[in-house]
């Protein structure tokens, strides 16, 4: 699946490392991104600290304290066992029943929300924060799914629709770029409002992950909504694609076009991607750069913040660098 997810996003966590407790085994979805994953992402700050805008993130803060967000990648059970129904209680499946995850459990239809089509075969990815050998297990939740009502193991399907065993991994750990990754494919039938969720069990120890990932099965191709929102996380539609324009010895030119395909103006956007280590943007025009850690974000200009229905804007950059083509993230308000 392209990475329109939510850009697989991640800062430098200096702070997170200070609160963090010692990794043993670490990770949560990337793509399609978690509700941990999605929320950190959308409390970014320039300076590093963290304060969501969609309001089921706010809320989910205000419950379980902005070191969930820090730690979103800690959302674990040390005696889960891979254990599922009948262990994690009913209300508690987001977050595994730890209670310093609780604020992810709150019901809401806000939460950040990824846009698939089903039955597709598509690319998963699973930060491994910390890495350990064991499987990943898929679940997703019946037709007639309610996000305004507690998800319940009533409201899943009894068996996962994918298991993998030892999937391979690449990047290092303790960062983004590190994830294992798969391909598979999604539930077909499946329309509307669902949750994927994951539960990751450990081969070598009890310790088990588990998460919900927010998603609409709308005939999308990964687009994230409701990162940097107050509003309907699928209110309004956002496209962005990134093409290098020109490259040379040492560094490449490229433009990034921001789309909106709706059938409204949009008012404001933000494009989001991954940069890799070896590479660093110089400059950026069309736009307000703001870089933090591996995480590159635009924001509109004044002058280009409104994009009419079907109409398009671009911004430009020139980076240091080998060039690459991300699949950038793209939000609107």
């Amino acid at each position: 699946m392209k990475r329109t997810f939510a850009g697989v996003l991640l800062v430098v966590l200096g702070v997170s490392l200070l609160v963090a407790r010692p990794a043993t085994a670490h990770g949560a979805f990337m793509q399609p991104g978690s509700r941990t994953f999605l929320c950190w992402e959308d409390g970014l700050t320039p300076t590093g600290e963290i304060s969501p805008k969609n309001p089921a993130c706010s809320a989910a803060v205000a419950q379980s304290g902005v070191n969930s967000l820090y730690n979103w990648f800690a959302v674990l059970r040390s005696d889960g066992a891979g254990r599922t129904r009948g262990f994690v209680p009913d209300g508690r499946l987001c977050s595994g029943g730890n209670p310093n995850y609780t604020g992810f459990d709150l019901p809401s239809a806000d939460w950040p929300l990824t846009h698939l089509t089903s039955g597709a075969n598509v690319d998963f990815h699973y930060n491994k924060w910390a890495a350990h050998p064991g499987s990943f297990s898929l679940y997703v939740t019946k037709d007639g799914y309610d996000p305004t009502q507690p998800l319940n193991w009533d409201d899943m399907e009894s068996n996962p629709f994918l298991v993998v065993d030892r999937p391979p991994s690449t990047g290092p750990t303790g960062s983004v770029d590190g994830y294992y990754y798969w391909s598979g494919n999604l539930p077909s039938g499946k329309t509307g409002r669902h949750v994927i969720y994951s539960v990751w069990t450990r081969s070598d120890s009890t310790e088990t992950f588990y998460g919900c990932s927010d998603v609409v099965f709308d005939g999308g191709n990964g687009e994230v909504a409701g990162v940097g929102q107050t509003g309907d996380p699928g209110s309004t539609p956002c496209q962005a694609t990134f093409a290098v324009t020109n490259s040379w010895s040492g560094g490449f030119q490229a433009e990034v076009t921001v789309h909106n395909p709706g059938a409204a103006p949009m008012n404001g956007w933000t494009v989001s991607w991954l940069t890799p280590s070896d590479q660093r943007i110089a400059s950026v025009w069309n736009g307000t750069l703001t870089v933090s850690g591996d995480l590159a974000t635009v924001r509109n200009a004044d002058w280009n913040r409104t994009v009419a229905a079907g109409a398009s804007t671009t911004f430009g950059l020139v980076a240091d660098g080998p060039p690459t083509v991300p699949t950038p993230t793209c939000v609107s308000p």
